[in-house]
């Protein structure tokens, strides 16, 4: 009988020398590339069809991919009629792997965020600077930079001759608006995803820089415009005032039916859901780890007091009230504010209307749709004043709760963690949505779900001075490769 070929296994040192010297040669320059080019998501971009820049950066990604000649990689950009391109590829498994049937699946994205402001005097969203590794500008962190970190993951296995399964890759230019148009993609490429055994989605957070962070719950979201009308056109405040009822302070107790303005709790109590016992354990663990770091890793304003140094306040600093505050509790945010002017522009009149763009962040196991319709009924109901008050929803996606991890991809999470930053692998939530990973989790109900990413503290995705960090990008890429290679 012939003695059994030992698997090679990924040599992590050379490994990450190797994605080091990548990012440093090239990809640090593709993403300079990528964020001079303001893709903005279809939301933020109605025109992007005709300003042709979701397929300039698909295409740029596209020809990269090709002339790294990965050894058995076919890339196809496929387009449906009226819907934002998807990059997607496919790379043969090798022999030895091939015969487990098994198929990784890695995720990203290319749309961006709009610009916001707030940004540092010599920074933009669209002129990108390398400064003490990191890479600023937007959207290189969220989330351009993972269909690259994905190609060089598999070149390294490939260079040390490991063998894998058959991977597969799905780019989309959708995601920053809710991934609307991935669905119709998913099920146009259904046949050709294969069996997923494991999701790499690079498109998520890190508690800090110091060890591998596995993403275990994201939050959902429902959306929308709330518009208080009192009347048809603004007339003078001072005819006016104390007889017309302001538009503001009736936006007020509307939102008063949602949300207690003094402990920013929502009311209503489907809005809610209980934290499972595994995810509680585990923002035990990880608030031992960060400690004050959970909030203390956010731009509070300040202001001078007595010649010291007074900082806003969070709403909690207990850091295992604070995690779970921003990954299991809903929250109210006023996102955007329409029918009021500018202040240089305000006189004394009384508005017709005041609209809020209102953001509810939903805890991972409560449905969007249902919460946009009783929110929308809420908000509407028996108006003060019998204003005209109107929600329009915006659209709503449904959190997620990570599957239990299998003993190999725990393992494989550890040894990959220690060995690329001396450190275990560490568990966290999420407070924001990637509506991908709930499609996914329910299409292929046996995958193990690897998410994880670079927004890191102060990396700030979707406001100003977003950054990449390069140093643990290229860690994660590393990282990335030495599960793979452990798929068993």
């Amino acid at each position: 009988m012939n003695a059994r070929v030992p698997t090679p296994l990924l040599q992590p040192e050379l490994a990450l020398q190797r994605v080091s010297q990548a990012w440093d040669d090239d990809i640090v320059r593709q993403l300079t590339d990528y964020i001079a080019i303001p893709a903005k998501s279809p939301t933020f971009a109605s025109d992007w069809a005709e300003l042709g820049l979701l397929d300039t950066v698909v295409r740029n990604a596209a020809a990269w991919v090709e002339a790294q000649k990965v050894p058995g990689l076919a890339l196809e950009i496929v387009r449906l009629p009226g819907r934002t391109p998807v990059l997607f590829f496919e790379i043969a498994g090798t022999q030895a792997a091939a015969a487990s049937g098994d198929t990784v699946l890695m995720y990203g994205h290319l749309d961006k965020q709009p610009e916001f402001s707030g940004w540092r005097s010599d920074l933009g969203p669209w002129t990108p600077k390398y400064e003490d590794g990191k890479l600023y500008g937007r959207g290189g962190a969220d989330d351009g930079y993972a269909v690259y970190a994905s190609i060089a993951a598999v070149q390294e296995l490939k260079r040390q001759n490991v063998p894998h399964p058959r991977i597969v890759g799905l780019i989309e230019t959708c995601e920053e608006s809710g991934s609307r148009d991935l669905m119709p993609y998913i099920d146009a490429l259904r046949p050709r995803l294969g069996d997923v055994g494991l999701v790499i989605c690079l498109d998520s957070g890190a508690g800090n820089y110091d060890q591998l962070w596995l993403t275990t719950s994201l939050r959902g979201m429902a959306s929308g415009t709330l518009k208080v009308e009192i009347l048809t056109e603004g007339i003078h405040s001072g005819d006016a005032s104390g007889l017309v009822p302001s538009s503001f302070r009736i936006m007020r107790q509307v939102l008063d039916r949602l949300e207690d303005s003094a402990t920013g709790r929502l009311l209503p109590a489907s809005f809610h859901c209980e934290v499972p016992a595994e995810r509680l354990a585990q923002a035990r663990a990880t608030a031992a780890i960060l400690g004050e770091e959970v909030y203390k890793r956010f731009p509070w304003a300040h202001y001078d007091c007595g010649g010291s140094a007074t900082f806003a306040l969070p709403t909690t600093t207990d850091p295992l009230h604070a995690l779970l505050k921003r990954t299991w509790e809903p929250t109210l945010s006023v996102t955007g504010a329409e029918g009021f002017p500018a202040l240089q522009d305000a006189g004394n009149v009384l508005r017709p209307y005041s609209a809020f763009k209102l953001s509810l962040r939903l805890p991972p196991l409560v449905d969007a749709a249902q919460a946009v319709q009783e929110l929308k009924a809420l908000l509407e109901d028996n108006a003060p004043y019998q204003a005209k008050v109107t929600f329009e929803g915006g659209g709503g996606a449904t959190g997620w709760n990570a599957p239990a991890t299998t003993p190999w991809f725990e393992q494989a999470l550890n040894e990959a963690s220690q060995a690329h930053f001396g450190a275990p692998c560490g568990y966290i939530g999420q407070g924001g949505t990637i509506p991908l990973m709930n499609m996914l989790s329910e299409g292929f109900p046996k995958a193990q779900m690897m998410v994880c990413g670079v927004l890191g503290p102060k990396s700030n995705a979707h406001g100003p001075n977003e950054f990449l960090h390069v140093p643990y990008a290229k860690r994660l890429t590393a990282s990335v490769a030495q599960v793979i290679a452990a798929m068993p």
